[in-house]
């Protein structure tokens, strides 16, 4: 893994390797765990509990065969599962293809985030224009309802009022 690009880092336990994964999740887009499958399986239920860490790729590479052990890596959270003996080439192609769906998934997300501030900036805009709108009305209403006013309109569609 590491002749091809790939940061290594190691842990002896589930606990130190989430404290890992809490210290280098910016950096990472993907975690290997060596350890007995029923802890796999708790690991990767409580990585997949921070919202952080939902879209993070997790791939069960096990020497498990029955079908029902896949199923509850899949349903703890894992994306995808590779039998023991596994081919490296398949490995690398399965690895490669999770990243590119987490680079999607954080690419929309962006996206999702600016549209968030620009609908959130738009709406600020609405509010300011509701509240000069309202203060217009508030005038011509004014106008309107006092008689002793006179109110003049211009071709040009702007208007003035005088008051006796």
């Amino acid at each position: 893994m590491s002749r091809r690009g790939y940061e290594i880092i190691k842990a002896t336990s589930g606990e130190e390797a989430l404290a890992k994964l809490a210290s280098i999740l910016n950096r990472s887009d993907s975690v290997d765990v060596m350890m007995p499958a029923w802890m796999f399986l708790r690991f990767t239920r409580r990585i997949r509990q921070d919202k952080k860490n939902k879209l993070m790729p997790i791939i069960l590479v096990t020497a498990l065969k029955e079908t029902e052990d896949r199923i509850q890596g899949i349903k703890a959270g894992c994306d995808d599962y590779i039998s023991k003996p596994f081919d490296k080439m398949e490995l690398f192609a399965r690895i490669q293809s999770l990243l590119k769906i987490k680079a999607y998934n954080d690419q929309m997300s962006n996206y999702r985030k600016e549209l968030e501030s620009e609908v959130i900036n738009m709406t600020d805009e609405l509010k300011q224009s509701n509240t000069a709108l309202d203060e217009q009305k508030a005038r011509l209403s004014a106008i309107i309802n006092n008689p002793n006013d006179i109110l003049i309109f211009s071709l040009n569609r702007e208007y003035r009022y005088t008051q006796f």
